[in-house]
This record gives C-alpha cells, structure tokens and sequence, in this order.
C-alpha cells in the first residue's frame, strides 16, 4: 500500500489529486471543531461525557454518531450530523428503487437516469439533516448537567425560538456542505468522497482510543494487574482482526463460465473460458449498519425518558451494548440484513437470462431456470459466509467489553471494517489510475 501510495506520489496529475483530497479532509477537521452559536459550551462538555466515557447506557446512537463524525457530534460543530444522513440517504433511494417500479425505471435509463436519482438523493439528505438536527436541538435543549446548567442559553421566549432556527439551520448547513466536500472528492481527488470523510472522521477517534489504552495500562499500575493483559491482547485482537477483514474483502467465489463457439459472418466469436465472480462480503459494512441503526431506537428513546428501573428500566438495559438481548438480536438482524441486501442486489435469474443471451454456460449446467438455481444455492451459501463474517467481526468488540470491562473504546468492529474497506478501495483506485498513465503513450 505505501509503495502505491509513493508510486503514485511521483506522478504530478495524481499528486494533485491526493493534495486536493488532503485539502478537502483538512477543511472537514476543521469544520468538526466549530461550535454551532447560543451554546454554553462548558455545560455541553459536561453533558456529552456520558457519551464519550458511557457508551454502554443508553447514549448507544448518539455515541454511533459521535464515532462516525469524527468527535464532532459530542461537541454540537458544524458537522456534528456528520455523513449519516447522506449514507441513510443513499440506502433509502436503494431500497425505493426496488420497491417503486418508476425509480426502479429510472436507475436503468443509464447516466441520465444516474444523475436523477443522485438529485433526489440529495434532497432526501438534506431533509434527514434538518429532521436529525431538529432532534438533536431538543436534546440538547431538554439536557441538564449535573451542576444544573442548561447547553442551550436561551430557553424561552422570541430568542429561543431565533436560536433554535439558526441552531437547526446551522446543522443542516454542515450535511449539505459535507455532502458536497464529498462530491468534490469524487470529481477532483482520489476515492470515494463519502467513504474518504468516513474514514477520516473514525481514524479522527484513534487518539481518543490510544488515550484509553493508556487509562487502562494506568489501572494496572495502581493494583488491577489483569490489565497488563488485557491491553496487549486488545492490541493483538485488533491487529488479527484487521487481516481477517483485509482477507475477508479480497475473498471471492468465481464460477466458471465457457462460451460456446459462433460464426458472425467470415468470422468467429466466442470459444473462451472465464468466471462469473461473487464477492464473500457481498453487503460490506451495510448489513451492521441496518441492524446497529435499528437497535439504536431502545437506547435513543430511553435517552429521553431516562427509566431505570421496574420492567421498562430492565428492558432499556438489555439493549445496552453489553446485553444479552441486544447481542442476540444484533447477531440474528445483521443475518437477516445480509440476506436481505442481497436478494436487492443479485437477481440469479436475470444473470442466468444474461449469460444465455451472450451464449455463457456454467459447465455440467444447463442454461435457463438449472443456472438460475446453481447460482441462487452459491449466493445463499456466500452470503451465510459473509453474514457469519460480519456478526463475528460486529460482536467481537461488545463480548470483549463486557468479559473484561474494556467497554468504552472508540473503535468498535464497524468502524475498523469502513477503515479496512475504504483504504483497499484508495489504494485499487490509485493503482488503476497509474495503470492507465502507464499504458497511455503505447495506446496513443
């Protein structure tokens, strides 16, 4: 990866690109750590602690959030609503357009159509940043420190309602502007705009994860000894976990095809031997974002009602990121999720209906309905493997936490699997692009 990353460094065009990508991250940290205004920011640091230091009580999505911003969900900055509303954007409009045959339509008229479904989704986004952002006012708003302090200055009359326009506003703002920053990655830099704030914000928390580290390793020192074992074998667990995924995102089941010999006029096509492939982690990350999101509302609803205790309190605390109910639903959600993204992805029958119309078959399987089936069983006994590999790499970080106490760490499964995914997606992006500068004086 740094030999591409030095390669592509040598090529001015590339160097540009990079620099412009380094730009636009610089310009996203530096939005994560300006305070929206009519906010006591002292009783704001003393609110979000809970979220940064108790992620295991019912601040489950709001420390989510924190995680996928970067740190600056806890700090109320202009990108406090970070990417998610882009990424629920995104994941709306995929499901619409299985559901709603005129988007479905839409999708296929090829760039054009492209291009309308990228507007709407723009819209939806902004329209989830003003309803999260409306819903994060009246946190914010209803929040009492324990010192009594409120996080908002005004609170009644004309000029609570004037602070809390521009408070929504100003959230609103910063999804739009990051959604933007992101597509001016995709136009001028390298990557995938949305993924490269994504990264940037999670790999923004890995201070905040070494500082517990050390808090930890601290503890052992004055007398909780198991310490100076747990860190280290956190350590190895988080570097094993990073080659399993880097594995798990490469792994492939391809199915071989051969295509039958055909004469077109004075000359003949066809003849050749290839694979259909089929990715191991056909959903990616989405299947864990799903089930988190879902999960997220217990938690959330009772960051308002604040119930401890009786059956109501029982049931908040079993969906605590420690749990049990909560891993157990978690483990059997991101299975379902995983099935699910697929059967919206893949259609076997219009790849068996493709591979017959080009002349492809699956050798010892006859085409039509037969291929349709073989590759229906393959993608049911991929996605498994996948959906396995996901729930595994989701729950390691919550049952590592509640055996050992390690609980508050910044990093969780999800987070390392989007730093894994979108640094090998640069990375193969970088060496496309080198690939064609290398080949483009023999091909002119």
């Amino acid at each position: 990866m740094f030999k591409t990353i030095r390669n592509a460094w040598s090529i001015p065009d590339l160097r540009r690109k990079i620099l412009f990508t380094l730009l636009i991250i610089v310009v996203f940290r530096i939005g994560s750590v300006i305070p929206v205004p009519f906010l006591d920011t002292t009783a704001l640091a003393e609110a979000m602690k809970l979220i940064t230091d108790n992620p295991d009580s019912s601040t489950n999505m709001l420390a989510y959030l924190n995680t996928l911003s970067g740190g600056a969900f806890a700090n109320a900055t202009l990108f406090a609503m970070g990417i998610t509303p882009y990424i629920n954007s995104s994941i709306i409009m995929q499901l619409l357009c299985v559901a709603i045959p005129p988007l479905e339509r839409m999708a296929k008229e090829g760039e054009a159509g492209r291009r309308k479904i990228g507007t709407i989704t723009r819209y939806v986004t902004v329209g989830l940043g003003l309803i999260q952002g409306t819903a994060y006012y009246f946190y914010l708003k209803n929040t009492v420190t324990e010192s009594g302090k409120h996080i908002t200055i005004y609170n009644e009359g004309f000029d609570m309602w004037f602070s809390a326009i521009v408070i929504v506003l100003v959230f609103t703002a910063g999804t739009a502007l990051m959604m933007w920053l992101g597509e001016q990655i995709n136009k001028n830099g390298i990557g995938n705009g949305i993924s490269i704030l994504l990264f940037a914000g999670i790999v923004a928390q890995l201070p905040a994860t070494i500082s517990t580290l050390g808090q930890y390793w601290n503890l052992g020192s004055e007398g909780q000894t198991q310490f100076y074992f747990l860190v280290p074998f956190w350590i190895l667990i988080f570097v094993g976990v990073i080659w399993v995924i880097t594995f798990m995102q490469d792994s492939e089941r391809r199915i071989p095809i051969q295509y039958a010999k055909r004469v077109v006029g004075r000359k003949m096509y066809g003849g050749q031997s290839s694979h259909l492939p089929i990715k191991v982690a056909l959903g990616g990350v989405l299947p864990i974002i799903f089930a988190s999101s879902i999960l997220s509302i217990p938690g959330t609803i009772n960051l308002f009602l604040q119930i401890k205790d009786g059956f109501w309190g029982a049931f908040f605390e079993a969906f605590s990121t420690n749990g049990w109910l909560y891993m157990v639903l978690y483990f059997i959600l991101i299975i379902m999720f995983a099935y699910f993204y697929t059967t919206i992805q893949y259609n076997p029958v219009e790849m068996a209906n493709n591979l017959k119309a080009n002349n492809g078959t699956v050798p010892g399987i006859r085409p039509g309905a037969p291929t349709a089936e073989y590759i229906r069983n393959i993608l049911s006994r991929i996605t498994l493997i996948g959906a396995l590999f996901l729930a595994f790499i989701a729950l390691l970080p919550h049952i590592y936490g509640a055996a050992t106490g390690m609980g508050n760490m910044a990093i969780g499964g999800t987070s390392i699997i989007i730093i894994v995914g979108v640094a090998l997606e640069t990375v193969k992006q970088l060496e496309s692009q080198m690939m064609m500068r290398h080949y483009k004086g023999f091909l002119d």
